[in-house]
């Protein structure tokens, strides 16, 4: 079973949870939103939370995906692995709502999800009342609604906070050096954007990935329940499941901007390069090249610390001319 991640209960003190964010490890925040709007709606009922969240719906169109019956609601690749198991809708929130009703009322039912829709773009009207006041008012909130839908695991390059408002999700969580025990799918071809691991963490036993049950065994996990949240740190990798008819979320993303001044929305493009220009290099190169990174960029010593500080290029703080002048040699090199 896996270990439960590490938990703080919010006592109203919104400064102190400052200190909580930015760490290294996850913690789940019970209570932490207990007080917003959307979880008294969903206290008295989902009939209610979904008639108070279509009041104020502006009627912009959402991402909703739609997976069949046999799925299981579990988000992945097709049985041929060229495409994906779900059909993907533009609806809007209130749309996305009466078919979560409908299907609510059936013994089984297709897996609906609407994804990553940002809330001032659909649901302006949530911002005043649905905000952390320790989390800048410029970290724009999203919410993610559907029924037992399950998104495999997958990491964001983002500091992440993620409140349920509405039923219940689990979150199954594995640090970033598990990645290759959960068997992770294309970095170029995944169902929601972000890479997810292949192998089902309910089936431990499968003979296709022996592995599994070795990032198992690190796993942490809790169940989130309306006012609940939690900090998922960059890079950590997170399955969530839904557990009941109508669940909803809404999340911060953000990253600090680094002490160089220079911070791309994506890491991604960097290492899909690292790959296409070390990967099939013979072993002594690709070695001598890891070498390189875990000296230039890894190791926490600092690699200029023996030139002058006004000499050390790259390696030292960069003016915007500089960051510029370097980006446009990257471009050059690419």
């Amino acid at each position: 079973m896996p270990t439960a991640i590490e938990e703080h209960r919010d006592t109203g003190q919104p400064n102190a949870l400052a200190d909580l964010v930015g760490r290294e490890r996850p913690l789940v925040i019970r209570d932490l939103c207990r007080d917003w709007p959307m979880v008294a709606w969903a206290r008295q009922s989902d009939t209610a939370f979904a008639q108070r969240l279509a009041a104020l719906d502006n009627g912009s169109e959402v991402d909703a995906l739609l997976m069949p019956l046999d799925e299981g609601g579990v988000i992945g690749y097709n049985a041929a692995f060229d495409g994906f198991n779900y059909a993907h809708h533009r609806v809007s929130i209130t749309q996305g709502l009466q078919r979560l009703a409908q299907y609510s009322r059936q013994p089984d039912a297709p897996g609906l999800a609407m994804q990553s829709a940002l809330i001032s773009a659909c649901l302006p009207g949530l911002l005043d009342d649905h905000a952390l006041p320790f989390l800048d008012r410029g970290i724009q909130p999203r919410i993610w609604i559907g029924n037992q839908v399950t998104t495999p695991a997958h990491f964001d390059e983002y500091h992440n906070v993620a409140c349920v408002v509405c039923g219940a999700r689990r979150f199954t969580l594995f640090a970033p050096e598990q990645a290759r025990n959960l068997y992770v799918g294309p970095l170029d071809f995944a169902p929601t954007g972000a890479a997810i691991g292949i192998a089902r963490l309910d089936r431990p036993d499968d003979p296709r990935y022996p592995r599994l049950k070795l990032a198992l065994a690190e796993a942490q996990a809790a169940d989130l329940h309306p006012g609940d949240a939690i900090y998922i740190p960059p890079m950590w990798w997170h399955h969530v499941e839904s557990l009941q008819r109508i669940n909803a979320l809404v999340n911060y993303w953000w990253k600090p901007v680094p002490a160089s001044g220079y911070a791309p929305d994506t890491a991604l493009g960097c290492l899909m390069h690292c790959i296409l220009t070390f990967r099939s290099l013979p072993p002594a190169e690709r070695a001598a090249w890891k070498a390189l990174l875990d000296h230039y960029v890894f190791d926490d010593e600092d690699p200029a610390a023996h030139i002058p500080a006004d000499r050390r290029g790259i390696l030292g703080p960069l003016t915007p001319g500089q960051l510029a002048e370097l980006r446009e040699t990257i471009r050059r090199y690419l």
